[in-house]
């Protein structure tokens, strides 16, 4: 979409983190397309230059950071406001999956690493969006959670975890934010991105068999689930994990 094909601002804003690519960007671009402003973050300040310039400069801003840094956290909302004076809606996306391999063998360094990453980083980001706006105006909240949270995840264990506690973190949220916030999850299954691309890559038509649907997800899938549910469409809707898998799950205990 150029910049001369957006429509008229919504007069909503998102801070959407992980966004310079993948699922974090996919997101970026439906908001944006509906006519929200948006702040997205990620590690690679050119990454995120990049994503700016092709989301429209006048309607998006970067900043860039570890998602896990308390700095930065406090940076990226500070800059939100400053720019849009507002921040209705959080979707905390940024995450990791640094390792491959049995549990029994996990470093357990890895892994306090990848829940800092993964679920303390989005309990801060929500923290402080609460504190600047949406406590007293409202809003809504989206955590990219994963069907590895929601079963058992052979040799992304601690990925896995780590995604049980986000959908854990969003029943807590939604339960002490409302009924002023809404909090929602996504658990998607394997979207074709570079962060998930050790799933698929050289096997995606393998891979894409086990799905009903017959297709490996894309970030616009999950853009569009995250656009519902910072939407009015799904303003009775909060507590829930959204679980947005191609009928994967379908396929349960079919031997």
């Amino acid at each position: 979409m150029s910049t001369n094909e957006l429509p008229e601002l919504s007069g909503k804003v998102a801070l959407v983190t992980g966004a310079s690519r993948g699922i974090g960007y996919g997101v970026a671009e439906a908001l944006v397309a509906r006519g929200d402003r948006v702040c997205i973050t990620g590690r690679g300040e050119e990454a995120l230059k990049e994503a700016v310039e092709r989301l429209g400069a006048d309607r998006v801003i970067a900043v860039p950071g570890k998602a896990h840094d308390e700095a930065h956290q406090a940076a990226a909302v500070a800059a939100t406001m400053e720019a849009f004076g507002r921040v209705d809606f959080l979707v905390n996306n940024a995450g990791t999956n640094p390792v491959f391999g049995p549990i029994a063998e996990l470093d357990l360094n890895v892994a306090r690493k990848v829940y800092e990453t993964n679920v303390i980083s989005a309990l801060g980001f929500a923290q402080l969006t609460w504190r600047a706006w949406q406590k007293d105006h409202g809003g809504a909240i989206v955590n990219i959670a994963s069907i590895a949270g929601l079963s058992a995840s052979p040799f992304i264990g601690a990925y896995g975890m780590s995604k049980a506690a986000m959908v854990n973190l969003t029943l807590q949220l939604a339960h002490e934010f409302a009924p002023v916030v809404r909090v929602n999850a996504i658990a998607p299954a394997v979207v074709k991105t570079k962060f998930a691309q050790a799933l698929y890559e050289g096997r995606e038509a393998e891979a894409a068999a086990a799905y009903p649907l017959g297709r490996l997800g894309v970030p616009e899938d999950i853009g569009g689930a995250a656009a519902f549910l910072t939407s009015d469409q799904s303003d009775w809707i909060t507590g829930q994990t959204l679980v947005v898998d191609g009928g994967l799950f379908l396929n349960s205990g079919v031997e």
